[in-house]
C-alpha cells in the first residue's frame, strides 16, 4: 500500500445520508482508505470512532428538516478544523458552504451528485407541490453560482451529464455494486417469496406491489412480500396499513425498515424473486437501477419497470422480465411466470450474476475514483 502521507488527507461530508451509506462509506471511502489516503467521514452517527481505517466524526443528531439546516454549519466548522487536502461532499444542501470551505481550507472540492436533483426536487413528497418548481429553480441558481469553487463533479449516472455539458469538471462514476461480497452463493429455490429493497414511496411502486400480492394470494396461500427500506411519509404509512388490512394480507407482508448494508444480501438470498417497479418519473427513467444490480449479484431473477434503459439491461442480459409498473395484472403475471418456470428463473439469476461480474461492478468504477484523486492532489 502506498504511503500517501498525512498532508494528503480527505474529508467526506454529508449531513443527510446515513454514515454507512453504501456509495459513500462502503464504496468510495473504503476504496480511498485502502489506497492509503487518510479518510475522515463527517456524518450523522451516534459517536465518533474509526472503522476500517475511516475516521468518523459524528454530527449532532437532527430529527427535523429545519434542524438539519443548522447541521450544515456544523459540517462546515468540523471540515475547516480537519483542513484536508480534499473535501468531497454529497448533499446539495452543502452547496451553500462550499465558498467558505474554499476560503478557509484552500483545498480541492469535489461535488458527488447522486441523483438528478433538478428533477428529484419536483417529486419530493415532503416539499409542498406548489413550491417545488421555485425550489428547483433556486437550486439551479445556487449551483451555478458555486460551481467555480468546485474542482471536480462526480456524477453517479450518465444521464446527469446533460446538466453539466458546459463543464469540463464532470466525470461519471457509476453506482455499480461491489462484486467481492462474501457468502453470495446459494441454491435457487422457486417460491412465491418476493422482495423489494429501497426507499418506500408511491413513486417507487409500493401500492402496485401490494395490489399484486392481493391478486396472487388465492393462488399462492404462502406468498410473502418483504419490503426493505424506510417509509418517509406518515401519511403513506397509514395508507399502506389500511390497504394491507382491507386486503387481509397482514401475514403476507413484512416491512423491515432500513437494514445495514452487510445484512441486505442475506435477506435477498432468502427470497426468490426481486422487484424494482419504479414509476416513470424523470429522476428514475434514465437512472441506473442500483438495487437491480444487487439482485443480479445474488443470482436472483428480477422484475423491473420497462424503461428503455432498464429493458436493455434486463433483456440483453436475459436476467429477468420487464413490465409496465402501473399494470397490476402484468406484474402479478410476471411473478407467477417466474414461480412456475423454475429452470428459466434459475438461468435468469445466473445470467444476472455473470453480467455483474463482467460489467456492472464497483471495482472498475473505483479505479476511476482513484485517478481523480491522484490528479487533484498532484496539482495541489
Amino acid at each position: 500500500m502506498e504511503d500517501i502521507g498525512n498532508k494528503q488527507s480527505i474529508s467526506i461530508l454529508t449531513s443527510v445520508h446515513p454514515v454507512f451509506d453504501t456509495r459513500i462509506f462502503h464504496k468510495e471511502a473504503k476504496t480511498l482508505a485502502n489506497e492509503g489516503y487518510k479518510v475522515t467521514l463527517i456524518a450523522k452517527h451516534d459517536k465518533s470512532e474509526t472503522i476500517d481505517n475511516i475516521k468518523i466524526v459524528a454530527l449532532s443528531s437532527t430529527n427535523s428538516r429545519l434542524s438539519r439546516m443548522f447541521g450544515i454549519w456544523q459540517v462546515l466548522r468540523i471540515a475547516i478544523k480537519q483542513n484536508s487536502a480534499v473535501c468531497h461532499f454529497h448533499d446539495p444542501e452543502l452547496l451553500i458552504i462550499v465558498p467558505f470551505l474554499k476560503l478557509f481550507t484552500h483545498g480541492k472540492i469535489i461535488y458527488d451528485v447522486h441523483e438528478n436533483i433538478r428533477y428529484a426536487i419536483l417529486n419530493k413528497e415532503w416539499i409542498p407541490r406548489f413550491i417545488r418548481k421555485p425550489v428547483s429553480f433556486c437550486y439551479r441558481i445556487i449551483e451555478k453560482m458555486v460551481l467555480p469553487c468546485i474542482d471536480k463533479i462526480i456524477l453517479a449516472e450518465d444521464s446527469y451529464v446533460n446538466n453539466y455539458k458546459n463543464s469540463s469538471k464532470s466525470v461519471v462514476i457509476r453506482n455499480y455494486v461491489i462484486q467481492n461480497m462474501p457468502n453470495m452463493d446459494s441454491e435457487y429455490v422457486s417460491s412465491p417469496d418476493i422482495i423489494y429493497i429501497g426507499g418506500i414511496t408511491e413513486g417507487r411502486g409500493v401500492m402496485e406491489i401490494l395490489e399484486s400480492v392481493n391478486l396472487l394470494k388465492d393462488k399462492y396461500k404462502n406468498i410473502k412480500l418483504t419490503m426493505v427500506g424506510p417509509i418517509y411519509s406518515d401519511t403513506l404509512k397509514t395508507r399502506i396499513a389500511n390497504l394491507i388490512n382491507n386486503y387481509n394480507i397482514v401475514d403476507n407482508v413484512e416491512f423491515t425498515g432500513r437494514v445495514e448494508h452487510e445484512k441486505v444480501y442475506d435477506i435477498i438470498l432468502k427470497n426468490s424473486i426481486c422487484l424494482s417497479l419504479l414509476h416513470p418519473e424523470p429522476n428514475y427513467i434514465e437512472s441506473l437501477p442500483t438495487k437491480l444490480f444487487e439482485y443480479m449479484l445474488c443470482s436472483k431473477p428480477v422484475i423491473a419497470s420497462n424503461f428503455p434503459l432498464w429493458k436493455t439491461i434486463v433483456e440483453d442480459n436475459k436476467c429477468g422480465l420487464t413490465v409496465n409498473p402501473f399494470n397490476i395484472k402484468e406484474i402479478s403475471n410476471a411473478i407467477k411466470y417466474l414461480v412456475e418456470h423454475t429452470d428459466e428463473a434459475r438461468h435468469m439469476g445466473e445470467n444476472g450474476k455473470k453480467a455483474v461480474k463482467e460489467k456492472y461492478n464497483w471495482e472498475g468504477e473505483g479505479k476511476k475514483l482513484l485517478e481523480i484523486y491522484k490528479d487533484l492532489i498532484r496539482v495541489k
